[in-house]
């Protein structure tokens, strides 16, 4: 039976100066493993299940494309360990470690500050980099037009004048234990009210550029991100020493903590991890323009110009838009211009021959491609329907198809059937499409098409599923 611990969860509104320590409903998390889940287990699996924050760095969608410097961190650790990466997107920490101890998932890719407490429950990785928890407070409303001595003099920049105010950080975050201790140290109460469970640190600050609270604590390296979208914030007062960042595993999983660490090690050493700091942290143009843009699920719901079309015609062809725009990403990356080396172009990547028979006259239409794409794809869906009853399984043969053409996806079907596999199975077509490469195979009675190097079928279909998951994780369905 694992250990439990009880923390605090949201106060409710202090109207009075209050001790902190006061009683509080509790919160349990899981403190110890629930599961014996270590990197050979996660090997044989395939996947690693990393838990991420939900924040404008860690993890997001930029013009169709998932990015982050938690995600890109995670697609380097994948590769390196030859798995697979799926990811869970919470915002609350109590939330992450219960995951985490219940199996739920393998490892916490958080901005996690490393402290005494949370080590009792948690296995940190190698510290990433080190920053220090600032103040995030608003200036005054005509800033710009003041003497920068007098904004500087409406600021708080002693802890000392935090003394009687109210300051919102999330639950049970290092930011509250900061407090708490600066508390004792300035020997005065600052008032810490606690936000929900799933409150964000970037909500928070959204809400002091509002002015609906008036200060919270953060990360100087999230507040420094942040500071560029609202310029009205200050984020100068520093709270703390320099505390380390790292990622965490459970406490029993010793084999995955150490690749993680020698993965991490040969990252720093051959610079890459520098440079994908600079990126998301040290180039205040990039971090705006993805901030800002309505293509990033950080600033709308948008994937696309043509998200409407896109709805439309999902709609007809009884798909979710989310996954019609992962195939035109996955064609064109939304460039109604582009061409492929075969003599493909547009939108959805149309030879001449299918343009004409689906209806697109100007192939470098957007609109048109769109439209006659669409109505392939639902001419393949009928077509594959008389065959693969299973939508899922049905899905994943008529991808492959407007990949590859028909031609291929029936000789590995056929392939699939003579060796007494599955031929309605994804999975069994599949394999023997990764044959078609094979004399043995492609020189078969029952195989038309002949030669094929039917790798890029095969990652067509994944990357496009895929991506289609990560679209579903912060892109609204509607």
């Amino acid at each position: 039976m694992a250990k439990r611990v009880s923390l605090p969860i949201s106060l409710a509104l202090i109207l009075l100066l209050a001790d902190c320590s006061q009683k509080r409903n509790p919160k349990e998390f899981t403190q110890e493993p629930e599961v014996q889940l270590d990197l050979e287990q996660i090997r044989e699996r395939g996947f690693l299940q990393a838990i991420v924050d939900n924040n404008s760095i860690s993890y997001f969608i930029y013009r169709g494309q998932p990015m982050g410097y938690e995600y890109e961190l995670l697609q380097s650790l994948t590769r390196h360990l030859k798995v697979k990466l799926k990811i869970k997107v919470i915002s609350g920490i109590e939330q992450a470690i219960d995951l985490l101890n219940k199996g739920e998932g393998d490892l916490i890719a958080f901005p996690l500050t490393i402290t005494q407490e949370r080590t009792s429950y948690l296995a940190f990785t190698e510290s990433q980099f080190n920053t220090c928890q600032v103040l995030v407070q608003k200036k005054p409303a005509n800033w710009r037009r003041m003497p920068p001595n007098r904004v500087e003099r409406s600021l708080v920049r002693s802890p000392v004048d935090l003394i009687g105010k109210q300051v919102h950080v999330m639950n049970e975050s290092s930011f509250k234990a900061r407090l708490e201790n600066l508390s004792q140290e300035i020997g005065g109460q600052i008032i810490i009210h606690e936000d929900s469970a799933t409150a964000e640190t970037e909500s928070l600050i959204q809400k002091v550029a509002t002015g609906e609270i008036q200060y919270t604590v953060t990360d100087q390296t999230i507040g420094m991100v942040n500071a560029i979208y609202y310029p009205n914030l200050d984020i100068g007062t520093v709270l703390s020493l320099p505390q380390q960042i790292a990622w965490a595993v459970r406490k029993n999983s010793p084999s995955l903590l150490g690749s993680v660490n020698a993965w991490l090690g040969e990252l720093k050493r051959t610079g890459r991890f520098t440079a994908l700091y600079n990126k998301y942290f040290n180039n205040p143009r990039s971090s705006q323009i993805r901030i800002t843009s309505d293509y990033s699920s950080l600033a709308g719901n948008k994937l696309s110009p043509y998200d409407d079309e896109i709805k439309k015609e999902a709609k007809a062809l009884g798909w979710d838009w989310r996954l019609l725009a992962s195939v035109i990403y996955q064609e064109s990356n939304f460039q109604p211009d582009a061409e492929s080396w075969a003599g493909a172009v547009g939108l959805m990547q149309l030879m001449p021959a299918t343009a004409e028979e689906f209806g697109a006259v100007d192939r470098l239409n957007p609109h048109q491609s769109l439209r006659a794409g669409a109505r392939y794809l639902r001419y393949l869906n009928q077509l594959w329907g008389k065959y693969v009853p299973d939508d899922n399984e049905r899905l994943r043969f008529v991808l492959a198809s407007y990949n590859a053409g028909l031609s291929h996806i029936i000789d590995a079907r056929n392939l699939a059937k003579k060796y007494g596999k599955n031929p309605a199975r994804w999975d069994d077509v599949e394999s023997f499409l990764k044959q078609k490469s094979n004399p043995k195979y492609y020189q078969d009675a029952v195989v038309m098409a002949g030669y094929c190097k039917c790798e890029e079928p095969v990652n067509y279909v994944r990357d496009i599923l895929n991506r289609y998951e990560e679209y579903k994780i912060l892109i609204a369905e509607t």
